[in-house]
């Protein structure tokens, strides 16, 4: 078993995103991302099944050509290859966790 206190690892830097791997294992990778307010993370495509977790504040979190604003406990999923991102455009600070799996070959 392996317990991982978000709270402790919740840091944020004033010129970046601060990225850290919780794990990352072939079946599934979890990263912790901290944007301080106007800080975003790109629109990207991934052949990753994803599901983003929205653990504190607010912002806005792009799925394809949709848009969700979200805030403290959301879950976001996005399949493989489908446009995603977010960024903390609500005037506060946005913390996420993403959790990344392969996605099955058919």
């Amino acid at each position: 078993m392996e317990v991982i206190d978000l709270k402790k690892m919740i840091e944020f830097h004033p010129d970046k995103i601060s990225r850290q791997m919780l794990s990352d294992k072939p079946e599934m990778r979890i990263a912790l991302m901290c944007l301080n307010p106007g800080q975003k993370l790109e629109p990207h495509k991934a052949p990753l099944r994803l599901l983003m977790y929205c653990v504190e504040g607010k912002g806005t979190f792009i799925v394809g050509d949709e848009t969700v604003e979200a805030d403290e406990k959301t879950c976001i999923l996005c399949e493989p290859m489908v446009l995603h991102g977010f960024s903390a455009d609500k005037g506060e600070k946005l913390v996420v966790m993403a959790v990344v799996t392969p996605a099955e070959e058919a």
